[in-house]
């Protein structure tokens, strides 16, 4: 299993991290198997196992589900839980409580979105023993601020804001940074700036890793194509394909057969 402090060792050597989302048992136990460096429970769980249209229907019990599930079949994977939505912004003694219940369902480590207000935060968790990865750019917990999900740092002030604050998290004790829809210069930037790794998704190439949610790379969605995401499989096709030959067997009675009786 993969650690925070491999993970740097592995940014030293310009060894690439790879990182995939996770919300249940069955598909945790296929990624056990596989060669992922690491398991995110995002609060994306909201939009592809829940069908809201942001992440800011994630909730804390929701999250909490989820991550208790993927544990469940994740021997071999570093873990890392999603704070949803204002977790941290409520007050400490809330962040600690929720952050509390996340590692005791089975995260090894946190995800907090967002810089300005989190410093000291980040700090407490840090100084707590609780290992914390940092999210900048596009934040989809900020959705309606950002009035869509739109490439993030495009202008010369934003994307020196960005910058500016990937070395704020990283001083307050952060063990890695998603850099989520920013140009990949200004990842690129960032990436070789930092001692600690980047993890990118549509920021580019030269990140110190990459994340991509499982749904998406798995083609489950045929109507979700941002420029972003590559689809290593048509799941979608794939799973269709199967459950209309399930039905065709049933119907023309050839499922089941003898040797599948009993």
């Amino acid at each position: 299993m993969k650690t925070v402090t491999e993970f740097k060792k592995m940014k030293d050597k310009g060894k690439k991290i790879s990182v995939v989302t996770c919300y249940d048992y069955w598909s945790s136990l296929i990624i056990d198997e596989s060669d992922i460096d690491a398991v995110l429970v995002g609060d994306s769980a909201a939009m592809v196992m829940h069908g809201f249209e942001t992440t800011v229907n994630a909730e804390l019990e929701m999250m909490c589900y989820h991550i208790t599930a993927v544990k469940r079949g994740l021997k071999n994977k570093f873990l890392i839980g999603d704070l949803p939505f204002l977790t941290h912004r409520k007050s400490l003694v809330h962040l600690m409580k929720s952050v509390d219940k996340f590692m005791k369902a089975g995260a090894q480590a946190v995800k907090l979105e967002g810089a300005e207000g989190n410093f000291e935060l980040i700090e407490h968790l840090v100084k707590s023993g609780i290992p914390v990865m940092g999210h900048l750019g596009l934040t989809p917990q900020s959705v309606y601020q950002f009035g869509g999900f739109k490439l993030q740092g495009k202008d010369l002030y934003s994307g020196e804001k960005i910058f500016k604050d990937s070395l704020s998290l990283q001083e307050a004790g952060c063990f890695s940074i998603v850099l989520e829809m920013i140009p990949a210069d200004v990842a690129k930037r960032i990436t070789e700036e930092l001692y600690i790794p980047t993890i990118g998704i549509g920021a580019g190439p030269f990140t110190s890793g990459q994340v991509l949610v499982l749904h998406d790379l798995l083609g489950m969605n045929k109507d979700f194509n941002p420029k972003f995401v590559r689809k290593y499989v048509n799941g979608y096709g794939l799973i269709k394909e199967a459950l209309n030959n399930f039905n065709k067997d049933i119907k023309e009675n050839k499922f089941p057969q003898t040797n599948e009786s009993y």
